[in-house]
């Protein structure tokens, strides 16, 4: 048997004494939660890790604490200047003293936290997150859809409950100018750690009724900003940059803007200014139809004091114009009396002289004529005889001198 065996109560002893005496100062500590327990006395009960850049495998892990009287001011603060939920998956710049408990071991205990440094890689996430979408062509893509005119049909992502969903709605019905609006509620969680699960799922009920909506808002009303984490994701980010309806988002959040703030179509900070904003695109299009009504009116009022200009310069060149006008027609009237005189004496003319045409001719074959140059017409029973193959004997016929008449009796007949 060895007489100098230490127990391992012994042992942890000497490793806590050593540990006390080397490191005796606190130290910053750069590393990541992988798990945030709290517990009943207020403790907080963590895990700190380290993973290889290159293969993501763990090459370094700690248990750490942080005692209530220092956790209850630490959380509120990191949270309130980081807008992160203090949970599992962030990394973390902590202060920390290195004990040894010959019953726990190794550990960390926390003394304070430095929230620029989660800060910065967030804001490094987000960079990454902008980027890769920059990359794949899609960042700017619902940025550049058009805002319709009359943005009336909304369908709207918000957890029913919220107090900002109330607000969003009772600022849009009651809007000064009595606009319509049409809205439907697609719930969704707008916190914890299935945001980007639930938001998802609402834009894909939305996607497949397209053609029943203008536009998309997503308002988170109140609320703690460590909740803000879920609308940094990817996927949520590629999702609403693709989406076909511009997206308005209003989820509460003042001071930074989320991934998905930066790839929506319009960001606004609460969910009344996402109401504001949907009634003053209504009011712009308002005063832009006013102001053309305006416009056609003026133009109508113009065109008509113009008619009406011509019109009383046509009134007044109406007594001069008609004494014009019956001047010539009557002119006219007289040139085409006169004409017409010239025309109907020489028609006159050439039909009397067509007339004396006639009667002459008419003249020079009457009977008269022929009788007076030798001719003679024979008569029976006061009918010109033709063909005195008519004739019998002792009938008794006429003939017709120039001068007188014969009566004859027909004696003998000759035929010819």
């Amino acid at each position: 048997m060895i007489m100098d065996a230490l127990s391992l109560y012994d042992l942890n002893a000497l490793v806590r004494r050593s540990i006390e005496q080397c490191l005796p100062d606190e130290f910053w500590v750069q590393a990541e939660l992988s798990d945030v327990r709290t517990g009943n006395t207020g403790h907080c009960y963590l895990e700190f890790v380290q993973k290889d850049p290159r293969g993501n495998n763990l090459i370094a892990k700690a248990r750490g604490t942080v005692w209530a009287n220092v956790f209850r001011l630490l959380k509120p603060y990191f949270e309130e200047a980081t807008g992160q939920a203090f949970v599992a998956g962030i990394k973390v710049l902590v202060q920390v003293t290195v004990s040894f408990h010959e019953l726990y071991g190794y550990s960390l205990t926390v003394q304070d936290i430095d929230p620029t440094y989660t800060l910065g890689d967030m804001a490094r996430r987000r960079r990454e997150i902008l980027k890769q979408l920059e990359e794949e062509g899609v960042l700017t893509l619902n940025k550049e859809l058009e805002m319709p005119r009359l943005p009336q049909r909304i369908a709207v992502i918000s957890s029913p409950t919220a107090a900002g969903y109330g607000d969003f709605c009772h600022q849009l019905q009651n809007n000064p100018r009595g606009f319509c609006f049409y809205t439907e509620l697609f719930p969704a969680l707008m916190q914890g750690d299935r945001v980007e699960e639930s938001v998802l799922s609402a834009l894909d009920k939305i996607n497949a009724r397209l053609p029943e909506f203008d536009a998309v808002v997503i308002i988170r009303g109140g609320g703690a900003t460590s909740d803000l984490s879920g609308f940094d994701t990817y996927l949520l980010a590629a999702a609403c940059a693709q989406f076909p309806l511009p997206i308005i988002t209003g989820i509460g959040h003042e001071r930074d803007d989320t991934v998905l703030d930066s790839v929506a179509h319009t960001r606004v900070k609460t969910p009344t200014a996402a109401a504001e904003f949907l009634i003053d695109s209504m009011n712009n299009a308002a005063d832009e139809l006013e102001m053309l009504a305006a416009r056609l009116q003026e133009s109508v009022r113009t065109r008509l004091l113009q008619e009406q200009r011509k019109l009383a310069a046509y009134r007044d060149r109406i007594p001069s114009a008609a004494y014009r006008r019956i001047s010539a027609a009557k002119l006219a009237l007289l040139t085409a009396r006169k004409d017409m005189a010239q025309v109907v004496t020489s028609s006159l003319s050439r039909h009397r002289h067509r007339l004396e045409l006639l009667q002459q001719r008419l003249a020079d074959v009457s009977p008269e004529k022929q009788l007076a140059r030798g001719y003679s017409i024979t008569l029976k029973d006061g009918k010109v005889v033709k063909d005195a193959g008519l004739l019998r004997e002792g009938d008794e016929i006429t003939t017709r001198l120039h001068k007188g008449e014969a009566t004859s009796i027909i004696n003998r007949k000759v035929k010819v």
